[in-house]
């Protein structure tokens, strides 16, 4: 006797949307268990991990800080992966276009004109895109595995930021600290307190993204490719250039990204640099079902996570690594979840296996 998966005829579309909410109540109810394991009040707990950020201005400002490098890569991710197009290398992506647009104010610190930060930003996405084709040409040309290769050009591109900041391009005025000259001037984006311009690109880009998967071609296109490749080849759709398209576009935003977020929220290139959002846009894109709106509500919830892990630490005394432990929670039981959307859970007795194997 053992417990099967049998795949249903048709899915839930009611339950493919209440999943990311049930995924969300069990993720809370979880943290109620893992902050009573700590001896805190669960109530007390959950109030500053999900509350508490809510109620202060300049945690709201942080919230939307946080949230628009995550709608920014969430948004192509969605793009990626409902065309079937698995980029799982989007955190390097989002180091090289910040790698590319702190370039300038390294080499040219004098340059104080409006048009160096269309440069930076354009730098930016040209680094995005670079790295992003690398996994799509050798995915396209040998059929090489697209989830392996970009996800190794992430730890390629941690130790090249590594050894140009602590290198060649670190501050020679900078006490010998592992950090780039500080930006300045037309050198940074324009802030509103804590909020900058790359919460304006977030926005619009996942407004833009909705309108092209809804109503356009291009995105009836990818749709049909991911969900029916064959199908799609039959209506003259090419795979290897949806594959192109998709990390070109995935990869440009995360370049995007990279660069508003050094331009706009460090000032510099300093290490290590590592916030994750590359591999915590994968929860937002899953939890916004693939659609660039959705995306937009689950990079707020995600950056939510970042700042409660901060607001525990400072109230509690808990890590701020309980950010990852509440992001992986929240990971498992959405794909728990959207696992019983699509399959069944069955008990099979060995009477029942056998006729099944004889049938």
């Amino acid at each position: 006797m053992r417990l099967v998966l049998e795949k249903r005829a048709e899915q839930s579309a009611k339950m493919a949307l209440l999943s990311p909410v049930i995924a969300l109540c069990l993720t809370v109810i979880a943290g109620g268990v893992i902050f009573a394991l700590k001896g805190i009040n669960p109530f007390e707990g959950l109030y500053v991990y999900f509350i508490e950020p809510l109620t202060d201005p300049w945690s709201r400002e942080q919230l939307i800080a946080k949230a628009a490098p995550l709608v920014l890569i969430g948004a192509g991710l969605a793009v990626c992966y409902a065309a079937n197009v698995w980029n799982i290398g989007a955190e390097g992506q989002f180091i090289l276009g910040a790698l590319l647009a702190g370039m300038i104010p390294v080499f040219f610190t004098s340059w104080q004109t409006p048009e160096v930060m269309v440069v930076m930003l354009a730098l930016g996405v040209m680094g995005g895109m670079a790295w992003a084709a690398i996994p799509a040409l050798l995915k396209i040309r040998f059929n090489t595995n697209e989830i392996l290769t970009s996800l190794m050009l992430v730890y390629v591109a941690h130790y090249l930021f590594d050894w140009l900041v602590r290198g060649p391009w670190r501050d020679p005025e900078g006490f010998n600290f592992p950090k780039s000259v500080n930006f300045a001037g037309w050198q940074l984006l324009p802030r509103w307190g804590d909020v900058h311009l790359g919460a304006l690109f977030a926005l619009i880009v996942a407004l833009v993204l909705a309108v092209v998967m809804a109503r356009t071609l291009k995105g009836f296109e990818l749709q049909v490719i991911g969900a029916a490749p064959r199908a799609g080849r039959f209506a003259g759709f090419s795979g290897p250039r949806s594959v192109l398209f998709c990390f070109l576009l995935s990869g440009a935003l995360a370049g995007l990204a990279g660069a508003s977020d050094v331009m706009g929220t460090s000032g510099q290139l300093q290490t290590p640099y590592s916030p994750n959002y590359g591999f915590v846009a994968i929860i937002v894109a899953f939890l916004g079902r693939l659609n660039p709106l959705g995306v937009i509500v689950a990079g707020l919830l995600l950056a939510l996570s970042f700042i409660g892990g901060e607001s525990v630490q400072v109230s509690l005394g808990i890590s701020d690594k309980i950010a990852k432990v509440f992001q992986g929670i929240l990971l498992f039981f959405l794909l728990a979840c959207d696992t019983f959307i699509l399959y069944r859970v069955r008990l099979e007795t060995a009477r029942t296996a056998a006729a099944r194997a004889a049938g």
